[in-house]
């Protein structure tokens, strides 16, 4: 086999791993766009299609868990070499935490937020169940 060949067969197989990289990219973003407007909907927060749009999905978590809208710039927090990331996660998790409680669950479901795959569990309880 040559080197063309070769390459030609690493090149398509990164294309076919960025697709399938992209597809679980939009599934989440739809899975948590649908779950976040339906917790929204739930505590009967205004505007709960915000959950469509970066960004403002954000500041539609901040109004769900009735915490100052100005909490977004703790994002900025991940700059932060080292620490950042740390931080941002402990952001986001008492951000959860307020949403769950918001819905009527126990607020330290929101920290399992933090760990992955078990998210999805956690927002799907807070979205659909009663």
């Amino acid at each position: 086999m040559d080197i063309s060949a070769i390459i030609g067969v690493i090149g398509g197989l990164m294309i076919i791993f960025g697709l399938v990289i992209l597809l679980i990219g939009i599934a989440t973003y739809i899975f948590f766009a649908l779950a976040l407007m339906a917790i929204a909907k739930k505590t009967k927060t205004e505007n709960p299609w915000l959950a469509w749009i970066p960004i403002a999905n954000i500041y539609l978590m901040t109004k769900i868990g009735k915490v100052p809208w100005w909490t977004m710039f703790g994002l900025l927090l991940a700059l932060i070499p080292a620490i950042g990331w740390l931080l941002t996660t402990a952001l986001g998790a008492f951000w959860w935490w307020k949403i769950a409680e918001a819905r009527g669950k126990p607020g330290w479901l929101g920290i399992l937020t933090i760990i992955p795959l078990a998210n999805f569990i956690v927002i799907g309880i807070l979205a659909w169940a009663d």
